[in-house]
């Protein structure tokens, strides 16, 4: 078991730091502000524009794809070199990780990409996203059936001569609504009487073709996450596409979606922590600088305690995640399945609880927006849902504990 991080990731962990110093950080307020001016424009799904400039200085410092281990197309890192990356890529959440090529969902779709598609779609495709030129979704979670066994999923591709045919209802394709968006990887049932995880399969639909209708896109706590393109909810109604936009196997989609998610959910649990990790600093920052009852908030006995669990808390799930990425990149992300499911329960709830603290700490404050905490409450929260939810990985750790007497 080695958490030793590589000297190449350790350069790159202190370039990230002073990007996010130098220009990550300051750039929030306006990032905030462009995006107000947007919604009152009508254009709430519009990127602001100091991401590009953000995106333009960290592709000059190398800063970029660095989240995929392929080295045709990214930075080659092992998940363990990239974890603590991905940390403090989570500390400014909602500019960083895309400033440096490394947001969700095209981080899951451009390993995809990279593991199954065909010449002709790399070049059409993958090229564009690893470029910056383009964005894409993610079609999975469908508002018809309980997603969290994906199984249930009811669209349809079907072959249907040189074409598939693509007929259902998805939500939750997050950045659909975005104009830089332009493809869906859609998974759907195309072999209805196969073996149970040989159903599906996936395939590529630009959003421009006839019969793709966005109808609108969902919140998460009121929040609709327009700068990054929202949550969309995606009507396909006869989509026809050519065979060649199949992703990968007919057949495949349930193994490819086991092959996004894995490495994907180590991506979530790391930017959680780095939200924690904020928030720890904001809950310090303020209690320090704030006095009831005649002495500071932070000699308060309860705050202190607040301040100990939430560093245990944060160090806990960190090891637990470092051990998860070391097994991804020593036996592969099928062997790693269980430590996966573990931290993909725990990241989150940490960070949840000192988030929450760190609300408490800032008082009426910390429930507005004044401060990122209440959005960084949002989005964790909504982490206990995607990818899985909390007890489906419960699940899934309880039946590998039961199989070891039985």
């Amino acid at each position: 078991m080695e958490f030793r991080h590589s000297e190449r990731s350790q350069a790159l962990q202190e370039q990230v730091r002073q990007f996010l110093d130098e220009h990550v950080y300051p750039a929030e307020h306006e990032f905030e502000r462009q995006a107000a001016d947007n919604r009152a424009k009508g254009e709430p799904f519009r990127t602001p524009d100091v991401l590009a400039g953000l995106k333009d200085t960290a592709r000059g410092q190398g800063l970029w794809n660095l989240f995929l281990p392929d080295e045709r197309y990214g930075a080659g890192l092992s998940v363990l070199d990239y974890a603590p990356i991905a940390e403090l890529s989570g500390r400014s959440a909602a500019l960083a990780p895309e400033a440096m090529n490394c947001s969700a969902p095209d981080t899951g779709n451009m390993e995809l990409l990279a593991m199954f598609a065909s010449d002709e779609q790399v070049s059409q495709w993958l090229r564009p996203l690893l470029d910056g030129e383009i964005r894409s979704c993610f079609s999975m979670t469908e508002p018809a059936v309980a997603s969290s066994d994906a199984t249930n999923i009811a669209t349809t591709i079907t072959r249907d001569g040189e074409d598939y045919v693509v007929d259902g209802r998805k939500w939750w394709s997050t950045g659909a609504l975005r104009p830089e968006c332009k493809v869906a990887i859609v998974m759907g049932v195309s072999d209805p009487d196969a073996p149970r995880h040989a159903r599906h399969s996936m395939i590529l639909v630009p959003l421009d073709t006839p019969g793709v209708t966005i109808e609108r896109s969902t919140t998460v706590y009121g929040y609709d996450d327009g700068p990054h393109g929202g949550h969309g909810v995606i009507h396909y109604d006869h989509v026809r596409v050519p065979a060649t936009n199949l992703l990968g196997p007919q057949g495949g989609g349930f193994m490819m979606a086991q092959a996004r998610l894995g490495p994907g959910r180590i991506h979530h649990c790391m930017r959680s922590l780095g939200m924690a990790e904020r928030a720890l600093e904001l809950m310090c920052a303020r209690v320090v600088s704030r006095t009831a009852f005649g002495k500071p908030i932070a000699e308060q006995g309860v705050v202190r305690e607040w301040i100990a669990e939430s560093r245990v808390a944060i160090d806990q799930a960190r090891l637990l995640v470092l051990n998860a990425a070391w097994l991804i990149d020593t036996v592969g992300a099928a062997k790693a399945r269980t430590e996966i499911a573990a931290i993909k329960v725990a990241a989150p709830r940490a960070a949840l609880y000192v988030v929450e603290k760190a609300v408490q700490a800032h008082g009426a404050a910390g429930v507005s927006s004044d401060t990122p905490l209440a959005e960084m409450w949002a989005q964790l929260r909504t982490l206990r849902l995607a990818d899985g939810p909390d007890e489906v990985h419960l699940r899934s750790l309880a039946r590998e504990e039961l199989r070891k007497i039985t």
